[in-house]
């Protein structure tokens, strides 16, 4: 037996990223007395600047983003009980195709070695039970979170460590109610062209392929308040137009894929932590 608590490392691309995807994971683990260390890969200087100024635009100063970012990050670590913060700090590479993809120190640019030996220094120091991180694809394409999936993967490889490791995902039947809901929200959205519906249809995978369901339905105020500290972000994050009696409603459960498993716990499962407790 061994004092050492049990750990949940949670990987992401950017601030707000922990909230969105994990907010509800990281809040219900804390209360249960487990401890959750949130590692994010960039600063989101490419996210929007004060007035929703948009990156490449005048007056979009990406440090002051990041400034401005990294006080959010916190916050939102605050209202989720994150119990360690750790940030890597690469310069946020911006969508696919834009220019930043190709700046000197971006993420996007960064050798996967060099990124995966400090976050294994990390899983080194907090020995984590489960990561969670994103799938190779990095659940829609953008280039950081793919890199932040294939640093993630390389430094389990580096360490002897053998956790349960799990990539995010969302069931192909919410995705399509999640289409419905913004059309709702905006009724004069255009429908996507038929390039972009068929890239948006092989988000998330089918129902049946998701091995875990973790019900977060307790703790959904808590991710909504966590997506708020992103203020900066807000026109953005289009879950907080829905208010939070309507997102609790809708994002009470968090589901993902499980890839790595050495307890042998049954799947389909509703803890990440099924087989180590």
């Amino acid at each position: 037996m061994t004092d050492r608590p049990l750990t949940l490392m949670a990987v992401h691309a950017h601030p707000d990223d922990e909230a969105t995807g994990t907010g509800g994971v990281l809040a219900r683990y804390a209360a249960e007395g487990i401890r959750t260390v949130l590692v994010t890969c960039t600063d989101g200087g490419c996210g929007d600047g004060p007035g929703g100024v948009k990156p490449g635009d005048p007056g979009h100063d990406p440090a002051a983003v990041a400034l401005m970012r990294r006080q959010e990050l916190e916050a939102s670590c605050d209202v989720l009980k994150v119990s360690d913060l750790e940030t890597l700090d690469y310069a946020d590479s911006g969508m696919m195709g834009w220019p930043s993809n190709d700046a000197p120190g971006s993420f996007w640019q960064t050798p996967v070695q060099e990124g995966a030996a400090r976050l294994a220094e990390l899983m080194r120091r907090y020995r984590p039970d489960v990561v969670v991180t994103y799938d190779e694809n990095g659940f829609y394409g953008h280039p950081d979170h793919i890199q932040a999936h294939r640093i993630t993967m390389t430094a389990l490889e580096m360490t002897a460590l053998t956790p349960k490791v799990y990539w995010t995902t969302m069931p192909r039947s919410m995705m399509q109610r999640f289409g419905e809901i913004m059309h709702e929200f905006h009724e004069d959205m255009p429908e996507p062209d038929p390039a972009e519906a068929a890239a948006i249809a092989e988000i998330g995978l089918p129902d049946d392929e998701i091995t875990t369901w973790v019900d977060t339905t307790a703790f959904s105020g808590q991710k909504f308040d966590a997506l708020a500290a992103h203020a900066s972000q807000g026109e953005n994050i289009f879950f907080l137009k829905m208010g939070k009696e309507r997102f609790g409603e809708l994002m009470g459960m968090e589901t993902f894929v499980r890839v790595q498993d050495a307890t042998g716990a049954a799947v389909p499962e509703n803890d990440l932590f099924a087989g180590l407790r």
